[in-house]
Formats: structure tokens, C-alpha cells, sequence
């Protein structure tokens, strides 16, 4: 493996790459919604940035970036009109979002002079009774319980492609791009069986006779097909789905073959038969502070401030202290799902938006090399620090002979 880490920007640092070089490119970049103040999240990155990213990777890889749910839909406009291929759209639900909404009466007393008292008669936050008082009438009692936002709770991940040249089967053969890894990132079953297709030769395939074996479906226990749809395991997003079986469908006929596309005799059953939760269906990813500074504990620690708290005391609203500050860490786990889905044995991933190195981190441990790019130097040395954990940790799996 080798990783190539830049501090600079991207635009400057992608015109030196080898044009048809990379095999993915996976990026978090900015969603141009000021994030907590950040200056390099001030707009989206727009088509020239996707055009350079498109000469570098080779005929059929694959990007997959990640946008806001208020800006995913330039970005993704940017991404096509650079010439790239949409091809699909990843929805990464997650239970840890928090509103950043305007309470609207608050609003209006405010606009109007009206100010706050507690039960002593002075301004402020009653932290006793834990309530406001409005001092005087005003109209905005009616509008009590409005705000100005959603509760964020999904990211969207934009899939596209370069464009192939020639078949599918041809640019696989040609430069190893094109497809995606199903069965590297299928969804397991818990434990439920299976139900497959009898074995090759047997005239009663669950596409009727003289085509059963080319639609065998033993494997179909090694799990559920990949969908577009990914969460984090939280309880507020599983609590979401429903029950569910495990799919069993009826299909093929098992006495009197088939014509054509329909079938006739006596169906199949194949499917799985476990039962739970609907949210099995789909891989669980989920970020935590020992994700974020792993390999960073030799560096300086910062103080970390919930938003989500609406208390304008800010001691109040300190969370804790880490070393990776960066305020849009993705999980580690869903990076290495996301790396593995598009990136083909001892590819090149390319992250234009580094960060803190979510991607590379992610892809050291899958065993891909990794090239990275990004703006801020601390961010560089944090994630060169990610990287280098991950690194070390690979080298002792080698070491004593562990995958």
C-alpha cells in the first residue's frame, strides 16, 4: 500500500496526477452551508473541480461524494455537467443529528424589545424553574412551539461514473473499473437460512428447464444484495422500521419446466427465512470518539461545543475535549464499506476533500492505496496521524498472521 497525502488545493494539486490514474475517487466535500462558521465550507465545490477529478480517474471508476440535503442538487448538477454518469443516490441515515432551527416566538420578542424575566424580576434564564417569563404581551404567544428547521437525519451520497469505454465486460478487462463489489458488501442475515436452487443439471431451475444452472442461488445466505440505503444502528432509526420476514418469494416451477418467461407447475420457495426488524436489511455504521482520535492521541486536544444545546452558556454546552476537531468526521466503518463497494483489488482512492482522513483511514485498513488532498495543514498532520495508526495496525495483523 502507499499513501500520498497534499496540503494545498486540490485544483492545484490534481493537475499533477497522471490522467486514467485512479480507480475511485471518495470524497466528503464541502456542502456550502458555513458549517459552524468554517470558511472552507462556503460554497460546493462546482464543475471545474469534477472535470479535473474526471481526467484523473480512469474510463469507469467510480465517485462517490457526499452533499446536504439543501445543496446535494448542485452538487450532483456539477458532477454530471463535468461529464460523469449519475448512477445512483446512497441515503446514510443516522439517529445523532440536531435541529438548527430559529424559535420563531423568541424571534419576534425580540424584534419587539421584549425582554426576558425569572421569578426574581431580573432578565434572563430562569434555571431553577427551568422556564422563560415574558415580560408583557406581545403576539408572539400564537406562534409558541414554531421553528425555522428539520432534524437532520440523512446525508445523501452521490454515485457516478466515468464513462466506459466500450462494454462493461470490456473496461473491467481493461482497466479493472466499472463494476461494483456486491459480494464484498453484501448485508449479512443474523443467522437465517436459505433456501437455494437445486443443484446444476436439474431440470427444475428457478427459471424452469435448461437454464437452472445459470441461475443457481445457493450463496444467497452469504447475504442480502447491497441496497442504496445505509444507517447507523441507532435506536431512533431502527425504532423507524417495521417488522419484516425474510423475503420469501415463490419463483420457477419445481414439475413441468417453464416457456419462456413464464412459468408454470408447482413454484419454489427461495428466500431467507429469518425475521426482526426491517432495518437488518441494510448495513449499520456508526461514528464515536475513540473512531474520531485514533492515532491522534500524541496530539494537542480541543474543547468540543454541542449545537444542539439551545443554552447560550457555553461551559454549559462543552461536551468534552478531543484531538480530531474537525466538525464532519465520518465513520470509519461506513468508509470502509463505501471504499470496498467501488474500488477494485490494490486500487487507487483519491479524496479531493480530505478532512481528516476518514477516506484514507478507511482505505489503509481495506488494503487500497490512498492519495488525499486538502486546504488545511492541521487537518493534514490529523490525518496523517489517522493514516499512520491504521498503517501500524495492518502491519501487526501481517505480523501474526491475521486478516
Amino acid at each position: 500500500m502507499s499513501n500520498k497525502l497534499h496540503h494545498g488545493d486540490c485544483l492545484e494539486v490534481m493537475p499533477t496526477l497522471d490522467a486514467d490514474s485512479v480507480d475511485a475517487i471518495i470524497s466528503d466535500p464541502p456542502y456550502g452551508l458555513s458549517f459552524m462558521g468554517k470558511a472552507w465550507d462556503h460554497g460546493v465545490p462546482g464543475e471545474v473541480f469534477w472535470r479535473e477529478a474526471l481526467r484523473v480517474a480512469k474510463p469507469g471508476a467510480h465517485l462517490l461524494a457526499f452533499g446536504g440535503t439543501r445543496t446535494f442538487h448542485r452538487l450532483t448538477v456539477a458532477i454530471e455537467d463535468a461529464g460523469w454518469e449519475i448512477r445512483d443516490c446512497v441515503m446514510w441515515v443516522y439517529g445523532s443529528g440536531f435541529p438548527k432551527s430559529h424559535d420563531v416566538s423568541k424571534a419576534i420578542d425580540k424584534a419587539a424589545g421584549v425582554g426576558f424575566m425569572n421569578a426574581e424580576g431580573r432578565g434572563g434564564y430562569n434555571v431553577t424553574k427551568n422556564q422563560l417569563a415574558r415580560k408583557g404581551e406581545t403576539t408572539s404567544a400564537q406562534w409558541n412551539g414554531w421553528g425555522t428547521a428539520l432534524k437532520p437525519a440523512y446525508e445523501p451520497i452521490i454515485v457516478a461514473r466515468k464513462p466506459l469505454i466500450g462494454t462493461v465486460a470490456a473496461n473491467v478487462l481493461a482497466h479493472g473499473t466499472g463494476g461494483i463489489n456486491v459480494d464484498a458488501c453484501r448485508v449479512g442475515t443474523e443467522g437465517g437460512t436459505a433456501k437455494g436452487n437445486p443443484p446444476k443439471g436439474d431440470s427444475s431451475g428457478i427459471y424452469g428447464s435448461g437454464i437452472s444452472g445459470a441461475c443457481d442461488i445457493l450463496d444467497i445466505g452469504k447475504g442480502r444484495w447491497p441496497a442504496n440505503l445505509i444507517h447507523d444502528g441507532s435506536d431512533e432509526v431502527t425504532a423507524g422500521f417495521p417488522n419484516a420476514g425474510g423475503g420469501f418469494g415463490k419463483r420457477g416451477a419445481l414439475n413441468g419446466g417453464a416457456t419462456s418467461w413464464g412459468f408454470k407447475g408447482e413454484m419454489q420457495e427461495v428466500g431467507y427465512g429469518d425475521s426482526g426488524s426491517a432495518a437488518r436489511f441494510f448495513y449499520c455504521a456508526k461514528a464515536s470518539k475513540a473512531d474520531r482520535d485514533e492515532g491522534c492521541e500524541g496530539m494537542p486536544t480541543h474543547d468540543i461545543y454541542s449545537e444542539a444545546k439551545p443554552c447560550a452558556d457555553k461551559d454549559n454546552r462543552k461536551q468534552g475535549q478531543m484531538h480530531n476537531n474537525h466538525p464532519t468526521v465520518k465513520p470509519t466503518a461506513l468508509m470502509r464499506y463505501l471504499c470496498k463497494l467501488v474500488t477494485p483489488h490494490n486500487g487507487i482512492i483519491l479524496d479531493p476533500f480530505m478532512g481528516s482522513g476518514s477516506t484514507g483511514k478507511a482505505a489503509t485498513l481495506e488494503r487500497f492505496n490512498f492519495i488525499g488532498i486538502d486546504l488545511s495543514a492541521e487537518y493534514v498532520a490529523i490525518a496523517q496521524a489517522r493514516i499512520d495508526a491504521a498503517t501500524k495496525q495492518i502491519a501487526e495483523q501481517l505480523q501474526y498472521g491475521s486478516s
